[in-house]
C-alpha cells in the first residue's frame, strides 16, 4: 500500500473510534495526560519494498515517549499470536506497546496510571535466540 493510502486508511479509522476509544482518547487528548501528546490511529510504517509501504496503524501513539498503547476488545482473544508478532516488530523499532483491555476503562485512574508507568522507558528490542523469544528489560508488555 503507498503512504496516502494509508494515511487515508488511518482517516477512516479515526472518523470510527470504538466506545473503548472514545473514552480513553478524552483523556489523553490535547495533552492532558503529563502533557504527552498522543495521536489517535496513528500508522507505524514498518518496512518499505519497491514503493510498498508494510504497517501497523496504531490505537494510541505517542512520539516523545515511543509508546504505543493498543485497546484490546474481545476481537483480539481470536488474535494473540498474531498481536504477539506485530509487537514483537514495534518492539524492535524502539516502540514500548502497552495493551489495555476494554474492561479495565471502567477504573479509568489506574489506566492512567499504567500509561504513565511507562513514560521514560527505554524499549529493547526482542532478540529470537533459536528457541525462544527473549524480551530484555523496557518497557512493559501486558
Amino acid at each position: 500500500m503507498h503512504y496516502i493510502e494509508i494515511k487515508e486508511l488511518a482517516a477512516k479509522f479515526r472518523k470510527n473510534p470504538t466506545e473503548a476509544e472514545m473514552k480513553l482518547w478524552k483523556f489523553i487528548r490535547n495533552k492532558k495526560l503529563a502533557g504527552r501528546r498522543f495521536l489517535r490511529q496513528h500508522p507505524v510504517i514498518y518496512q518499505i519494498i519497491e514503493n510498498d509501504c508494510y504497517f501497523f496503524i496504531t490505537d494510541f501513539y505517542c512520539d516523545k515517549e515511543m509508546l504505543i498503547i493498543e485497546m484490546d476488545g474481545g476481537i483480539h482473544d481470536c488474535s494473540i499470536e498474531k498481536d504477539n508478532q506485530r509487537d514483537k516488530i514495534l518492539q524492535n523499532l524502539g516502540f514500548c506497546v502497552l495493551h489495555i483491555r476494554n474492561e479495565e476503562l471502567s477504573d479509568i485512574e489506574s489506566v492512567l496510571v499504567k500509561i504513565k508507568r511507562n513514560f521514560g522507558r527505554i524499549s529493547i528490542p526482542i532478540f529470537e535466540t533459536g528457541r525462544e523469544n527473549v524480551l530484555l528489560p523496557g518497557c512493559t508488555v501486558m
